[in-house]
């Protein structure tokens, strides 16, 4: 392959990457849009993988029934009672509700991670460790902002 058609080839999958349709999500928007639509904090992590600072969510007191959703599209996520405090300073919980999320593997800062995305629109949530209680072991560390919870 010759340089020129390989750099073409980059530059138009990053074109259908930023439009958001590379992954087929059933939520897209463009980047104005979902700037509009969100809090700089959210747009921050959910559009562009930020992290909001360990101890500052008020969803980390949340500790009523009800369903932890995503601030992007509003799919439910996570349900209450998989909540748990795991003294990171993030929301926790030990297992997404089905279909809810999907998980990728991240290099990013030298090391190996697993990413977690809401499903529908592809916003950035956080990470899943595999430090988290039973029944699963897993910790689903979320950036609250990242979410929203509704009272069931």
């Amino acid at each position: 392959m010759q340089r020129r058609g390989f750099l073409a080839g980059l530059m138009a999958g990053g074109a259908v990457c930023a439009a958001g349709n590379a992954f087929g999500y059933e939520v897209t928007k463009s980047d104005a849009e979902w700037k509009a639509l969100l809090s700089p904090a959210a747009y921050d992590v959910l559009r562009h993988e930020g992290t909001e600072a360990p101890f500052t969510s008020p969803l980390n007191n949340e500790h009523r029934k009800g369903v932890f959703a995503c601030a992007g599209c509003k799919l439910d996520l996570f349900d209450s009672g998989t909540k748990f405090d795991s003294g990171t300073g993030w929301p926790s919980f030990w297992k997404p509700l089905p279909k809810a999320v999907e998980e990728i593997s991240d290099r990013s800062l030298f090391m190996v991670r697993t990413k977690v995305s809401c499903r529908r629109c592809g916003g950035h949530l956080g990470h899943v460790f595999d430090d988290g209680p039973k029944p699963t072991g897993l910790r689903y560390c979320m950036n609250g902002v990242a979410m929203t919870f509704k009272v069931a």
